[in-house]
């Protein structure tokens, strides 16, 4: 049937392998004409520097294409998207969450307003510290959303996170249907009750989904990129809830929250009831002028040596990949299995895995793992923090990676620095605020 196919979907018609003429089936242009140039449908890029034109095999004439989505197939002049607008079939379980844990008072509270979003097809800011056990939040919300029959769909802005998500969740879900979203996914093109994917991955779908979960809503590439937000929006029905997730939402969010404008629940404490450990900032002179030399300062080594003398792990976080791949060798020597990794890395997934389980001390790494990776007993420090690449959020994120486990509530964070600047001091009040509000509230033990 072509609506197992096509149901909550847009694809463009040299995916299809099958006669899409149906009832419920639209054929729109994916690249129209504007005032301005060009405009992609797909994903609503009118900038004209990401439109290209290429002589085409299909249509036998000069084609224009649309370069901003192009890594999710070519929507070019003589390619139409195909829209299923039917029904979506759909499946209702009874009590499908199965899991035993207890959520906080705070996890408990915002649980219950997660429920009233998706009950009243409401949109919700769910603003946790990071630690504060956001996934298991939303697990109530899932269990009604499913019961009704509910199409579920959890956005999160890197493959990263959708690795770690989604066992998680198939774990206390174990009955219900289920799809990883991600490039090179072997569950692409599948329509499941509970979906986990890139935003990216969204651009596919078309009124799919009654209940939008964006996680980490500020993180990289959401944060910066139009084109998301509106795949985000193609992709739930007009009727539906939006649960927006993150530890350090924007300015403007924030403004629009102590002000009223926008609904949200705050959880200022992490689950185990221990104060957010606050960073140290450290000066280290022009550590940027030593390095010309292969020099680090001397504070920033004897940081690394005491770590490696307590056997705790750490991260040191640096502000770019020219710079990692120099000083990772100049570790070594210090201990032959502390390891670099960034987004560009082939082994990524292993070093990461790997630092998990024990085998690398110090793992040094750019702003890539400054969310998704939760190690239990773990120190941080940041090289250059001044650096415009470690922003207010970035810093809190970072920051959170340290003490996160009941067992290792506390740790060191350090912010190696050649100058203090605004996003360093906005990090570390925006802690110490969550702290102060987690202890009017009642939310930890000192």
């Amino acid at each position: 049937m072509i609506s197992l196919h096509l149901a909550g979907k847009q694809l463009l018609k040299s995916e299809l392998s099958f006669s899409h003429d149906a009832k419920h089936v639209q054929i729109v242009d994916s690249i129209v004409k504007t005032k301005k140039g060009y405009r992609c449908v797909r994903c609503d890029n009118e900038d004209q520097q990401l439109f290209a034109s290429f002589p085409c095999a299909r249509c036998g004439r000069i084609c224009t294409y649309c370069r901003k989505c192009v890594m999710m197939g070519r929507c070019s002049e003589c390619n139409p998207l195909v829209i299923w607008t039917g029904p979506i079939p759909s499946t209702s379980f009874s009590s499908p969450l199965k899991w035993s844990g207890k959520l906080s008072p705070a996890q408990q509270l915002a649980s219950d307003e997660v429920c009233q979003a998706i009950d009243r097809n409401d949109s919700l800011l769910v603003w946790a510290v990071c630690g504060a056990g956001k996934t298991e939040v939303l697990f109530a919300g899932i269990n009604l959303a499913l019961s009704r029959g509910k199409r579920v769909c959890i956005a999160a802005p890197r493959t990263d996170v959708v690795l770690e998500l989604a066992p998680r969740l198939a774990s206390v879900f174990p009955s219900v249907d289920m799809a990883a979203l991600y490039g090179g996914s072997k569950d692409r093109g599948k329509l499941a009750s509970l979906t986990v994917a890139t935003t990216h991955q969204l651009l596919r779908y078309y009124r799919a989904f009654d209940v939008m979960i964006v996680d980490e809503v500020d993180a990289f590439p959401y944060s910066v990129d139009p084109m998301l937000s509106y795949a985000v929006e193609r992709a739930r029905k007009p009727t539906s809830s939006l649960i927006y997730l993150t530890a350090t939402p924007n300015e403007q969010w924030q403004y629009e929250v102590k002000s009223g404008k926008r609904k949200a629940v705050t959880i200022p404490a992490r689950y185990h009831r221990h104060p957010l450990p606050v960073p140290t900032f450290e000066w280290c002179g022009n550590w940027q002028k030593k390095w010309r030399h292969h020099r680090l300062p001397l504070c920033v080594v004897q940081w690394m040596y005491a770590r490696l003398e307590q056997k705790k792990q750490a991260f040191v976080f640096v502000p770019h990949i020219d710079l990692l791949q120099q000083v990772v060798p100049y570790l070594q020597q210090f201990h032959p299995h502390i390891e670099g990794v960034h987004a560009e890395d082939p082994k990524r997934k292993e070093k990461v895995l790997a630092f998990r389980r024990g085998q690398i001390p110090i793992l040094v790494t750019t702003t890539i793992l400054e969310r998704g990776v939760t190690v239990p007993n773990v120190d941080v420090a940041v090289l250059g923090a001044e650096q415009p690449i470690f922003t207010e959020s970035a810093l809190v994120q970072i920051a959170g990676r340290v003490g996160r486990s009941a067992q290792y509530p506390t740790g060191d964070i350090r912010f190696f620095h050649f100058g203090k600047t605004k996003a360093m001091l906005k990090a570390k009040r925006h802690i110490v605020r969550m702290n102060e509000e987690a202890r009017k509230r009642g939310l930890i033990d000192e």
